[in-house]
């Protein structure tokens, strides 16, 4: 069994087309366990249920943005461990410098490629195959 398919992802993001593509995406990387939410606060909800490994979220989403989602993911002792890659359309220095500060294990710029997305992941966990 490759690192890959141990590792349970959930995906964040309010938009129905991102979440497809990240799941798409992720599945031609190998991963199986692969869990989807629509906002921050479905995707912590999620989280504390049933922590997973990884969590891939957009940073501008209604209700709870992604820097919210991580700040309750870092806060909450069953989820700290959580990597976190946030996911965004802005190049914005300070957006990457406060998800940083806050514990994002990386940044992921939208559009991404299949490569992008295994160079942020493996950046994390280390080579997947």
């Amino acid at each position: 069994m490759s690192l890959a398919e141990k590792i349970k992802v959930l995906i964040v993001d309010d938009q129905v087309t991102s979440r497809l593509l990240l799941s798409d995406a992720l599945t031609q990387l190998g991963f199986k366990q692969i869990t989807a939410a629509g906002d921050g606060e479905q995707g912590m909800k999620i989280m504390n249920e049933q922590p997973h490994h990884l969590v891939i979220s957009d940073f501008n989403m209604p209700k709870m943005d992604g820097l919210g989602l991580l700040q309750a993911v870092r806060t909450n002792p069953a989820t700290k461990k959580a990597a976190f890659i946030i996911l965004t359309a802005q190049g914005d220095r300070a957006l990457v410098q406060k998800a940083a500060q806050l514990g994002a294990n990386n940044v992921l710029a939208k559009p991404f490629t299949i490569e992008k997305m295994k160079a942020a992941i493996e950046a994390v966990f280390g080579a997947l195959k």
